[in-house]
């Protein structure tokens, strides 16, 4: 990647950063000169994302933080300026789903209602302590790093925050309500943070990832190494008929936290989807 000027020694932070898709973003601008911070709950995650970055040449530490924890999160962030120097770009990629927030069956039927089956998980049986994690990971993992690390960077030029939403967050997916209400929060949020950030000029974007094979999806999507009938739904709703790849996202990446190239762009959620937003079905 030949090093852009907009990213060329920025401290970037990525939540979330020992996942597949975040560990490629954060390679993608490690790529470009930045430096990187690489925060996970788990910090062997973390250690592998920046070691991977330091043995191609560039910058990085790892951190263990939830994203829920203000004060550890506090903490972390007086560490990465120490280290590297305040935040000029964050990337909120914490996120994920829960099975007690996930019905069983895309559809109510009525034996399900009818009957008490340990087996099945209805509508009526979505346990609320999954929901509310849900809920927290997803939209206060987006606020409250957001809150720590936006301290950062008020009053210098050229930050900005990227949120990670989601497909969901345009049309629900069947069987994953907390998910995508919590998605349809973060696209919301972006929103509004856009427009208070506006005075002191922080922009807020987001990316709406379609479909990419992740270590928390990859059994729901394929079943003996052959795509599930779920799956199959999928890609059968994608345009492009195929899942996306983690370096499918970096254009967008590299776009959204160039001052550059977006300085006049905030408050936009861009599908990154193979045209799965696009499709009717028909």
């Amino acid at each position: 990647m030949t090093p852009h000027p907009d990213q060329q020694g920025k401290v970037v932070v990525v939540t979330g950063g020992g996942g597949i898709l975040c560990a490629e973003m954060a390679r993608a601008l490690a790529g470009c000169g930045a430096r990187l911070a690489i925060l996970d709950l788990k910090l062997e995650a973390a250690e592998a994302v920046a070691a991977a970055i330091r043995a191609e040449g560039g910058t990085a530490l790892a951190y263990a933080a939830s994203v829920l924890d203000r004060a550890a999160l506090a903490v972390v962030a007086a560490e990465i300026q120490g280290q590297l120097g305040p935040c000029d770009i964050l990337v909120n990629g914490a996120g994920g789903n829960h099975p007690k927030a996930t019905t069983t069956r895309e559809n109510l039927e009525l034996e399900d209602f009818d009957r008490a089956d340990p087996e099945v998980t209805s509508f009526f049986d979505l346990d609320e302590a999954g929901m509310r994690f849900v809920f927290d990971l997803n939209l206060l993992g987006t606020v409250i790093p957001s809150q720590v690390f936006a301290r950062q960077m008020v009053g210098r030029k050229g930050c900005c925050i990227l949120n990670i939403s989601s497909m969901n967050a345009f049309r629900p997916l069947t069987r994953i309500p907390a998910y995508s209400a919590a998605k349809a929060a973060v696209s919301n949020f972006t929103q509004w943070l856009a427009v208070h950030f506006a005075p002191v000029g922080i922009r807020v974007n987001a990316i709406a990832p379609g479909f990419f094979v992740t270590e928390q999806n990859r059994a729901l999507l394929f079943q003996d190494g052959r795509p599930s009938a779920r799956a199959a739904k999928i890609l059968g709703q994608t345009p492009m008929a195929r899942f996306g790849a983690p370096g499918d996202l970096t254009g967008t990446l590299l776009w959204l936290t160039s001052e550059a190239g977006a300085g006049f762009v905030t408050g936009i959620v861009v599908p990154v989807d193979g045209g799965f937003s696009a499709f009717s079905g028909v």
